[in-house]
Protein backbone atom coordinates (compact mmCIF):
# COMPACT_ATOMS: atom_id res chain seq x y z
CA UNK A 1 0.00 0.00 0.00
CA UNK A 2 2.97 2.39 0.58
CA UNK A 3 4.29 1.88 -2.51
CA UNK A 4 0.77 3.20 -4.25
CA UNK A 5 0.84 5.83 -1.61
CA UNK A 6 3.76 7.31 -2.90
CA UNK A 7 3.01 6.80 -6.70
CA UNK A 8 0.24 8.58 -6.25
CA UNK A 9 1.92 11.21 -3.55
CA UNK A 10 4.53 11.66 -6.97
CA UNK A 11 1.74 11.57 -9.39
CA UNK A 12 -0.44 14.77 -7.51
CA UNK A 13 3.50 16.63 -7.33
CA UNK A 14 3.67 16.43 -11.07
CA UNK A 15 0.51 17.22 -11.72
CA UNK A 16 0.76 20.15 -9.72
CA UNK A 17 4.18 20.94 -11.21
CA UNK A 18 2.75 20.76 -14.60
CA UNK A 19 -0.09 23.35 -13.62
CA UNK A 20 2.26 25.98 -12.38
CA UNK A 21 4.32 25.88 -15.95
CA UNK A 22 0.78 26.00 -17.74
CA UNK A 23 -0.21 28.99 -15.83
CA UNK A 24 3.42 30.52 -15.94
CA UNK A 25 3.13 29.91 -19.68
CA UNK A 26 -0.29 29.68 -21.29
CA UNK A 27 1.09 30.23 -24.91
CA UNK A 28 2.08 26.41 -24.65
CA UNK A 29 -1.41 25.39 -25.12
CA UNK A 30 -1.33 27.28 -28.25
CA UNK A 31 0.38 24.32 -29.74
CA UNK A 32 -1.39 21.00 -30.43
CA UNK A 33 1.03 19.09 -28.60
CA UNK A 34 -0.09 21.53 -25.32
CA UNK A 35 -3.57 21.30 -25.75
CA UNK A 36 -3.64 17.39 -25.55
CA UNK A 37 -0.59 17.67 -22.58
CA UNK A 38 -3.41 19.95 -20.71
CA UNK A 39 -5.82 17.76 -21.24
CA UNK A 40 -3.88 15.05 -19.40
CA UNK A 41 -2.95 17.30 -16.70
CA UNK A 42 -6.58 18.92 -15.76
CA UNK A 43 -8.70 15.92 -16.97
CA UNK A 44 -6.82 12.64 -17.15
CA UNK A 45 -4.31 12.80 -14.61
CA UNK A 46 -6.81 13.82 -11.34
CA UNK A 47 -9.24 11.40 -12.94
CA UNK A 48 -7.08 8.18 -12.48
CA UNK A 49 -5.74 9.72 -9.29
CA UNK A 50 -9.34 9.88 -8.16
CA UNK A 51 -10.09 6.25 -9.17
CA UNK A 52 -6.43 4.88 -7.87
CA UNK A 53 -7.23 6.90 -4.33
CA UNK A 54 -10.79 5.78 -4.04
CA UNK A 55 -9.92 2.14 -4.68
CA UNK A 56 -6.56 1.97 -2.58
CA UNK A 57 -8.51 3.52 0.58
CA UNK A 58 -11.97 1.27 -0.23
CA UNK A 59 -9.14 -1.63 0.26
CA UNK A 60 -7.57 -0.45 3.03
CA UNK A 61 -10.82 -0.07 5.17
CA UNK A 62 -11.24 -3.62 4.91
CA UNK A 63 -8.35 -4.45 6.82
CA UNK A 64 -7.92 -5.26 10.76
CA UNK A 65 -5.20 -2.82 11.00
CA UNK A 66 -7.56 -0.18 10.05
CA UNK A 67 -11.25 -1.07 12.10
CA UNK A 68 -8.88 -1.38 15.19
CA UNK A 69 -7.33 2.12 14.08
CA UNK A 70 -10.21 3.51 16.63
CA UNK A 71 -9.52 3.90 20.18
CA UNK A 72 -13.11 2.44 20.59
CA UNK A 73 -12.44 -0.65 19.03
CA UNK A 74 -9.49 -1.30 20.75
CA UNK A 75 -10.68 -4.05 23.08
CA UNK A 76 -12.48 -5.82 19.98
CA UNK A 77 -9.09 -6.30 18.86
CA UNK A 78 -7.68 -7.89 22.24
CA UNK A 79 -10.52 -10.02 22.07
CA UNK A 80 -8.78 -11.94 19.30
CA UNK A 81 -5.59 -12.80 21.17
CA UNK A 82 -7.90 -14.51 24.08
CA UNK A 83 -6.31 -17.82 25.33
CA UNK A 84 -9.55 -19.40 25.67
CA UNK A 85 -10.38 -20.66 21.87
CA UNK A 86 -14.24 -21.08 23.10
CA UNK A 87 -14.42 -17.41 21.73
CA UNK A 88 -15.63 -17.04 18.42
CA UNK A 89 -13.05 -14.25 17.37
CA UNK A 90 -10.10 -15.74 19.10
CA UNK A 91 -10.94 -18.99 17.71
CA UNK A 92 -11.12 -17.92 13.87
CA UNK A 93 -7.96 -15.42 13.91
CA UNK A 94 -5.95 -17.72 15.83
CA UNK A 95 -6.29 -20.38 13.46
CA UNK A 96 -6.07 -18.62 10.40
CA UNK A 97 -9.69 -19.50 9.66
CA UNK A 98 -10.36 -16.45 8.03
CA UNK A 99 -7.64 -14.22 6.65
CA UNK A 100 -5.87 -11.97 9.78
CA UNK A 101 -5.19 -9.04 7.86
CA UNK A 102 -8.77 -8.53 6.93
CA UNK A 103 -10.39 -10.72 10.32
CA UNK A 104 -13.20 -7.76 10.73
CA UNK A 105 -14.60 -7.82 7.08
CA UNK A 106 -14.70 -11.21 6.94
CA UNK A 107 -16.78 -11.89 9.90
CA UNK A 108 -18.80 -8.19 9.43
CA UNK A 109 -19.72 -8.61 5.95
CA UNK A 110 -22.54 -9.40 4.44
CA UNK A 111 -22.34 -12.15 1.55
CA UNK A 112 -24.99 -10.89 -1.05
CA UNK A 113 -24.69 -9.06 -4.23
CA UNK A 114 -24.32 -5.73 -2.88
CA UNK A 115 -22.58 -7.14 0.58
CA UNK A 116 -19.72 -4.98 -0.17
CA UNK A 117 -21.31 -2.20 -0.48
CA UNK A 118 -23.52 -1.81 2.11
CA UNK A 119 -20.70 -3.00 5.13
CA UNK A 120 -18.56 0.22 3.09
CA UNK A 121 -21.73 2.20 4.16
CA UNK A 122 -22.09 1.07 7.80
CA UNK A 123 -18.13 1.45 7.82
CA UNK A 124 -18.45 5.08 7.00
CA UNK A 125 -21.48 5.78 9.65
CA UNK A 126 -18.83 4.04 11.89
CA UNK A 127 -16.77 6.53 11.08
CA UNK A 128 -19.15 9.49 10.95
CA UNK A 129 -19.69 8.83 14.80
CA UNK A 130 -16.29 7.92 15.67
CA UNK A 131 -15.06 11.21 15.02
CA UNK A 132 -18.16 13.84 14.52
CA UNK A 133 -20.98 12.19 16.60
CA UNK A 134 -20.93 10.23 20.05
CA UNK A 135 -20.31 7.13 20.24
CA UNK A 136 -22.31 4.66 21.95
CA UNK A 137 -21.43 3.12 25.62
CA UNK A 138 -22.58 -0.24 24.38
CA UNK A 139 -21.04 -0.77 20.73
CA UNK A 140 -23.93 -3.03 18.88
CA UNK A 141 -24.72 -4.60 15.42
CA UNK A 142 -26.71 -2.58 13.48
CA UNK A 143 -29.05 -5.25 12.95
CA UNK A 144 -28.70 -9.10 14.34
CA UNK A 145 -26.18 -10.86 13.11
CA UNK A 146 -27.12 -13.39 10.14
CA UNK A 147 -26.45 -17.18 9.71
CA UNK A 148 -25.29 -16.25 6.25
CA UNK A 149 -22.20 -14.75 7.50
CA UNK A 150 -20.88 -17.88 9.37
CA UNK A 151 -22.58 -19.98 6.50
CA UNK A 152 -20.18 -18.53 3.58
CA UNK A 153 -16.87 -20.37 5.05
CA UNK A 154 -18.56 -23.22 7.05
CA UNK A 155 -21.05 -24.72 5.05
CA UNK A 156 -19.93 -27.97 3.21
CA UNK A 157 -16.93 -28.28 5.97
CA UNK A 158 -16.45 -31.48 7.09
CA UNK A 159 -16.45 -30.49 10.53
CA UNK A 160 -19.34 -28.42 10.39
CA UNK A 161 -21.65 -30.83 8.40
CA UNK A 162 -20.90 -33.38 10.84
CA UNK A 163 -21.82 -31.15 14.02
CA UNK A 164 -24.94 -29.09 12.96
CA UNK A 165 -26.19 -32.04 10.67
CA UNK A 166 -29.35 -32.25 12.86
CA UNK A 167 -30.15 -28.39 12.62
CA UNK A 168 -28.95 -27.81 9.54
CA UNK A 169 -32.38 -26.51 7.46
CA UNK A 170 -33.02 -24.30 10.99
CA UNK A 171 -29.21 -22.65 10.55
CA UNK A 172 -30.13 -22.04 6.91
CA UNK A 173 -33.48 -20.53 7.30
CA UNK A 174 -31.77 -18.52 10.09
CA UNK A 175 -34.46 -20.09 12.64
CA UNK A 176 -31.83 -21.11 14.93
CA UNK A 177 -28.72 -18.24 15.20
CA UNK A 178 -25.40 -19.84 15.20
CA UNK A 179 -24.92 -17.44 18.31
CA UNK A 180 -27.57 -19.39 20.35
CA UNK A 181 -24.65 -22.27 20.51
CA UNK A 182 -21.71 -19.87 20.07
CA UNK A 183 -22.61 -17.25 22.04
CA UNK A 184 -18.66 -16.25 23.46
CA UNK A 185 -18.13 -13.33 21.30
CA UNK A 186 -15.59 -10.53 21.91
CA UNK A 187 -16.43 -10.24 25.29
CA UNK A 188 -14.92 -6.39 25.01
CA UNK A 189 -16.52 -4.86 28.42
CA UNK A 190 -14.09 -8.00 30.32
CA UNK A 191 -11.45 -8.75 28.15
CA UNK A 192 -8.97 -6.83 30.01
CA UNK A 193 -9.47 -9.46 32.97
CA UNK A 194 -9.40 -12.72 30.60
CA UNK A 195 -6.05 -14.62 30.02
CA UNK A 196 -4.15 -13.63 26.51
CA UNK A 197 -2.58 -16.51 24.10
CA UNK A 198 0.74 -16.28 24.86
CA UNK A 199 1.88 -17.66 21.70
CA UNK A 200 0.58 -14.09 20.00
CA UNK A 201 3.87 -12.26 21.21
CA UNK A 202 6.14 -14.41 19.58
Amino acid sequence: MLNVNLILSALILVTVGLLGVFVMRPSLTAARGGKVLAFVILFLLPTVMLWAGTSLHLEHAKSTEFCLSCHVMEPYGKSLMLEDLGHLPASHYQQNHLPRDGACYACHTSYTMFGGVKSKMKGLQHLYVNYLGTVPEKIELYEPFRNLECLHCHRGARGFVEAHEDMKGELETNETSCLECHDQVHSAHEVDQLEKWQGAAE
